[in-house]
């Protein structure tokens, strides 16, 4: 009876343990993220010298970033700004090396956010016919035919578990399907390895 009182407090004990643990980490990491944030924005913009507080000046900085991207999203969306930033667009194109980064950049961005974002049609890939295996993907581009690729295939991009890397498959429409999601519930349901709940 003793040991099994015993056995009992030591299974109370982990179980509390863990729960503490699953409560505590959520928190610690968001502080963590939080923290270094603030030690990048304190480090690179060091040389501004004191605002108000040695604590408070990297909030008063990321709210002034904040407010100059939004008057910068403002200004881009008027009709005024476009032909500028057309045409400065057509003179990055003519440098080689930058050229490479400014696009690869703004197409990895614009993938994810903005009017144009790519990762908007979840699907299921069948990936096994005879096992009945399927594999969420996301649709990046319908036609490939500028790549002389057959128009009965299509992008899909792959993402893996736990992490933001993924796999690029050419595969063909037939084995895809629409997945009744949101891009954001089926990306979170991916990465998280299946754990997250979706509406």
């Amino acid at each position: 009876m003793k040991k099994l009182s015993q056995s009992h407090a030591v299974k109370n004990f982990i179980g509390h343990l863990i729960q503490g643990l699953l409560v505590l980490a959520p928190v610690a990491i968001t502080g963590f993220v939080i923290y270094k944030i603030v030690e990048f924005v304190r480090s690179t913009f060091g040389f501004i010298g004191h605002i108000v507080h040695p604590l408070i000046d990297p909030f008063i900085i990321l709210g002034i970033i904040v407010f100059v991207i939004y008057i910068i999203g403002r200004i881009s969306a008027s009709f005024l700004f476009t032909p500028m930033y057309d045409r400065f667009e057509k003179d990055i194109e003519k440098v080689p090396l930058i050229r490479i980064v400014y696009s690869s950049v703004k197409d990895i961005m614009s993938a994810f956010v903005g009017s144009k974002k790519k990762f908007n049609k979840p699907v299921l890939v069948t990936i096994d016919k005879i096992n009945g295996i399927k594999q969420i993907g996301f649709v990046t581009q319908d036609d490939l035919s500028n790549m002389s690729i057959d128009a009965t295939y299509t992008a899909v991009y792959m993402p893996f578990s736990y992490g933001f890397s993924g796999k690029l498959l050419i595969v063909k429409k037939e084995s895809i399907e629409p997945l009744d999601a949101t891009s954001a519930e089926a990306m979170k349901f991916v990465v998280s390895g299946g754990v997250t709940h979706v509406d």
